[in-house]
């Protein structure tokens, strides 16, 4: 139950994060191309690598505690994609590169496509 605690406050900062980063880059850039979700995507990813890197040199005692609070919780929370990346990243250094390359367009082929059955969905229950 701990743990769930963690995470669900973790999750609420990185969301909390997430949309400041956002309404930041669409009053900088524009309504445009979606400069804040590539934001929290790209740094989310790279606090994932800097972070897993940190706890896999420094084991603590509190190391599962500190990976679901900041990874599951705060990163999940800013955005998901980090842990899609970690994953990838996890399956691509065990040498399951083929798997790897298949977990990638997997996950984006078929989100995407179950973004548009879920529009279509919704427009034809809307009719």
């Amino acid at each position: 139950m701990k743990h769930l605690l963690l995470i669900m406050l973790g999750g609420g900062i990185g969301a909390g994060g997430r949309h400041l980063v956002s309404l930041a880059t669409l009053r900088l850039f524009g309504p445009g191309l979606p400069v804040g979700t590539l934001a929290v995507n790209v740094a989310g990813s790279l606090v994932m690598g800097l972070f897993i890197g940190w706890l896999a040199r420094h084991e603590t005692a509190d190391h599962q505690t500190l990976r679901y609070f900041v990874a599951t919780g705060i990163l999940g929370g800013f955005t998901t994609f980090s842990a899609f990346s970690l994953d990838t990243s996890v399956l691509w250094q065990r040498g399951d590169t083929h798997l790897a390359l298949a977990y990638v367009a997997l996950s984006v082929i078929l989100s995407i496509t179950a973004v548009f059955a879920g529009l279509l969905i919704m427009r034809q229950v809307g009719s």
